[in-house]
């Protein structure tokens, strides 16, 4: 007999494979291929497969999780209804060997519907394959916003002071409800778009079409992660937590739209986040810009001096400190009464898989690295100018 030749499917997924390994290992070894693509090639996922996942009014990737879970949950429940059914053939072949009957021997067959459903598994995982390195993995290999570590207390300082001082006199001017809270009536989405699209001119990917923003369902088990968004390569989107304070938002939409747009770094997503809002005709977008700022530039300053030389300069009122809460009292006690897992568990295996993300994608501070947006504030924002 000849041998088995295979299929044409089974050809076009290793074709695949073979691609997505090749792709992920120029871009390892070439930064400026890197770029090229994300230049280049990258929006082109942007215009059309985001485009379309914008058009949901919920978040597309958001019900590929859950169905990715579901086919999860069925490949695990395949394998043991193999592994119950092989055994029990083998034991059935045991005692027709061991009475002689030879001629009653039968070779184990997986049923059809379970060699369709792993082959289309095998498929899932390839296409997965395919996009997480095109639209996530090639991206940490891009030449990063330059920025200098080397600046003086005094610059520290005067951009602490700036930023708290701009918090103090914004918080005062918004209609807040009965419980404090800030009330916008504005169309957020709308305006983390076109406030993305501003900042073209200082960074070009921002130009072209912004994907909608949109809030995730599953923002109970998004707070126990203390997660405030998340961009979702698989299918081109941004999304926010829907009960985090109300003034996290706007940056939050502005932040994973920028990972959308190529930034994959969290300092450089934080800092095109920052300037898209303080640059925003919308004065809660400003506001809400120099909030994300405050506890990295604020806990970097306290670390860099002594309490007396801290507690000598302009203090950050009780009201920023308010907005400047992950979640309010409120939010909390929902969270908690419609949680399924303890809190504590679900952010500590949060913050390991997040850390470990990183580092195997080469950023190797991990989380740490969301607070070098100091380093790059000091580099790339003139706060004397505003």
């Amino acid at each position: 007999m000849g041998k088995k030749r295979l299929s044409n499917s089974v050809l076009i997924q290793l074709g695949i494979i073979l691609f997505s390994t090749l792709f992920i290992i120029a871009c390892l070894l070439s930064t400026s291929f890197a770029d090229w693509y994300t230049n280049n090639i990258f929006p082109v996922w942007i215009n059309t497969y985001g485009f379309f996942t914008s058009l949901f009014p919920f978040s597309f990737g958001e019900k590929l999780i859950y169905l990715g879970l579901v086919l999860v949950l069925i490949l695990l429940v395949v394998l043991i209804y193999l592994l119950i059914s092989f055994l029990l053939f083998r034991l059935k072949n045991i005692k027709r060997s061991s009475s002689h009957d030879n001629n009653k021997l039968i070779k184990y067959k997986v049923p059809v519907f379970i060699k369709r459903y792993l082959r289309i598994f095998s498929w899932i995982l390839t296409i997965v394959y395919l996009i997480m390195n095109l639209n996530c993995f090639c991206l940490y290999q891009c030449t990063q916003i330059p920025c200098s570590s080397s600046y003086t207390l005094e610059e520290l300082t005067a951009l602490r002071d700036h930023i708290v001082n701009k918090l103090n006199e914004y918080s005062l001017i918004f209609e807040r409800d009965d419980l404090g809270n800030i009330i916008y009536d504005g169309d957020m989405e709308y305006e983390a778009r076109v406030s993305m699209q501003n900042l073209s001119d200082l960074y070009p990917r921002m130009s072209g079409f912004q994907v909608t923003p949109k809030t995730l369902d599953s923002s109970v088990f998004m707070s126990q992660q203390y997660m405030q968004g998340y961009y979702f390569p698989f299918s081109m989107e941004a999304t926010i937590n829907g009960l985090m304070s109300i003034g996290n938002k706007p940056f939050t939409m502005c932040h994973e739209l920028a990972h959308t747009r190529g930034y994959i770094f969290e300092d450089e997503a934080n800092l095109i986040g920052f300037l898209a809002c303080i640059n925003s005709d919308d004065v809660f977008f400003q506001y809400s810009g120099y909030l994300s700022m405050l506890n990295y530039v604020n806990n970097t300053f306290y670390r860099s001096v002594d309490i007396d030389t801290y507690n000598s300069h302009v203090k950050v009122s009780d009201l920023v400190w308010y907005d400047d809460q992950f979640l309010t009292k409120e939010a909390w006690e929902y969270v908690n009464s419609h949680s399924i897992l303890p809190t504590e568990t679900v952010k500590k295996a949060a913050d390991t898989f997040v850390d470990t993300t990183l580092k195997v994608n080469g950023v190797k501070e991990g989380m740490l690295s969301y607070n070098h947006v100091v380093d790059l504030l000091l580099t790339h924002y003139d706060y004397t100018n505003d």
